[in-house]
């Protein structure tokens, strides 16, 4: 069973056995989760009419015992107490608590001790704690999400609370998939090992029974790995379609903000891309740019084609089957309108900002030697006044990754161009990059120069040439998913947490990234399960990030290394 079907069938499951009108109660993460796996036109078949957080029911004292309340909400202390409230003065007829992840039995007497009026009617653990954005991508949209970068005294709570929650959401996939995983992590990574022992401590200790599902297939694999493992591929621009809309304008929960992009009012402020919903974007959401414009023409023909015929209405009969096909009309309409918005918006961008120039250098930088040329090429743009300081910052940044301990000299220089370039960026935040992610910090070969395996399979690539110089990097997560299939993932790199080891071949390995995952990753995932290996990748992070959000979780995390640093 995939995630958004997981998903859907238990949104499915709280509103199909409640008849009459509803309303539907969400918090702030839990509205994600809804709205990314069912549409509003389904909600209202479902006899839904009201979709409300809890916060702002809080505020209002109306009366409408019409309706019936499905509350769907994390089971967080500031939820429970909010309910607490809103069940102790009950505003609608019926109350039907639904809670994305498991209750404790304290927060079950506090609600049932509110429910004086015995107007609660069930309460029930659904564990949709995720953010289903496609088939085998999950978020968990984790708002503080450069916690993982911090050491451990700078902030304990903070650090805590982020840990919960990314136990809290691999949990509600396992249990979603009812199923116990072993678990593997990144030797290098801290955070990794914590948030692997406190998720086998849930599952096989404090929540044994819970897990415990007697099946007798193979035991999935969760692995989870430090996004500062391979911070290249967060900095590097896109030429895919769904990981370009991602840098390029952004994508929050499958919607893209165009409220700066169109100028027309009447125009859609706000568009939907979902495999699930759209066909178009399901069939190109991995194909590079070039080709999408050529779809995109294609698609802009056949409407073209529909409307002429649609304005040959002569007869009752010809007015009758326009009428009947006029949804239809309007969808393929909506959708042309789409996809030749953000395109058009991606390639204004793509010229004002260079971003041809600049993606070839980083694709150079990211995927082949040549230190020399290297430091000729970003120094030439480091000089060139249309490329813009964010663009000269990434440049410096993936030069550092590359070179760190081969050309010190050339670094500094680099460092102080940007400086005196860019003087918004100071060079602290490259150094802070190297001590957050540098070659020492890693796990495994980033770069595929430290097994000679990779080297030659490296060369070799090198050689036989690449089919587009803009979409030749790819992901650490390539590798890794390799070496999983064939069974070579090294133990002394990614060790296995307890005395729970794999004992027979894989069929399913969810990965988790600690500090986020990309669209170019979700992408080799895609491709990956589309070879039919025999094992089925899932992958899933804190968050979903594009170079700006990597970038703003660095700049978060060196500002609050500092003031701690200050402070002690």
């Amino acid at each position: 069973m995939v995630l958004v079907t997981a998903v859907r069938d238990y949104i499915n499951r709280m509103l199909q056995d409640i008849s009459g009108m509803k309303v539907l109660i969400l918090d702030s993460i839990t509205v994600s989760i809804v709205s990314v796996a069912y549409s509003q036109s389904e909600l209202l078949r479902k006899e839904v009419f009201l979709v409300e957080l809890v916060d702002s029911i809080s505020m209002s004292r109306e009366p409408m015992s019409h309706l019936k309340a499905v509350y769907f909400l994390r089971p967080t202390p500031e939820n429970i107490r909010r309910l607490r409230r809103q069940v102790a003065n009950p505003r609608f007829g019926e109350y039907h608590l639904f809670f994305s992840n498991m209750l404790k039995d304290t927060e079950l007497h506090n609600i049932a001790d509110a429910d004086e009026h015995e107007i609660v009617q069930q309460v029930q653990e659904f564990y949709a704690d995720f953010v289903a954005v496609d088939t085998y991508h999950f978020t968990l949209n984790i708002l503080s999400n450069h916690m993982y970068m911090l050491p451990a005294v700078v902030d304990p709570s903070g650090l805590q609370g982020f840990c919960d929650r990314v136990v809290d959401g691999i949990a509600a996939i396992f249990l979603a998939l009812k199923r116990r995983p072993i678990i593997r992590y990144s030797r290098t990574s801290d955070i990794a090992k914590r948030i692997a022992q406190e998720a086998s401590k849930l599952m096989y200790q404090q929540e044994s029974g819970l897990f415990d599902f007697r099946r007798a297939e193979v035991s999935p694999l969760l692995l989870i790995l430090d996004r500062r493992d391979d911070p290249v591929t967060p900095l590097l621009n896109q030429w895919t379609y769904q990981a370009m809309v991602h840098e390029l304008i952004g994508i929050q929960d499958n919607q893209v903000d165009l409220k700066n992009v169109v100028k027309n009012t009447n125009d859609q402020q706000e568009v939907v891309l979902s495999a699930e919903q759209d066909s178009f974007f399901k069939a190109n959401m991995h194909e590079n740019f070039g080709d999408i414009g050529i779809s995109i023409k294609k698609m802009v023909d056949d409407f073209q084609q529909v409307s002429k015929s649609n304005q040959n209405i002569q007869t009752i009969d010809d007015m009758a089957k326009f009428v009947d096909n006029y949804p239809e009309y309007r969808k393929m309409h909506g959708n042309v309108s789409k996809h030749v918005t953000l395109v058009t918006e991606m390639s204004r961008i793509v010229e004002e900002r260079k971003l041809m120039i600049v993606s070839q250098t980083e694709q150079e930088l990211a995927c082949n030697g040549g230190q020399a040329a290297a430091f000729e090429a970003v120094t030439n743009l480091l000089n060139n006044d249309n490329i813009s300081d964010v663009d000269r910052l990434r440049l410096v940044m993936l030069y550092a990754l590359r070179y760190e301990k081969e050309s010190p000299v050339q670094l500094m220089q680099l460092f102080n161009k940007l400086a005196s370039r860019s003087p918004k960026y100071k060079p602290g935040l490259v150094q802070f990059l190297l001590k957050q992610a540098g070659v020492d910090r890693r796990t495994g070969d980033l770069y595929g120069n430290r097994d000679l395996l990779n080297y030659a399979l490296n060369m070799a690539r090198g050689l036989k040439g690449v089919e587009n110089v803009y979409t030749q990097h790819q992901p650490l997560l390539s590798q890794t998913m390799e070496s999983i299939v064939k069974g070579r993932l090294r133990d002394v790199d990614y060790p296995y947490i307890g005395n729970h080891f794999q004992q027979a071949r894989l069929q399913d390995v969810v990965v988790f990234i600690v500090g986020g995952t990309t669209y170019e990753e979700a992408r080799a995932v895609s491709l990956q399960n589309a070879t039919n290996s025999g094992i089925r990748f899932i992958l899933g992070g804190s968050v979903i990030l594009n170079s700006k959000g990597f970038l703003k979780d660095l700049e978060e995390a060196q500002r609050s290394a500092r003031t701690s640093a200050n402070v002690l």
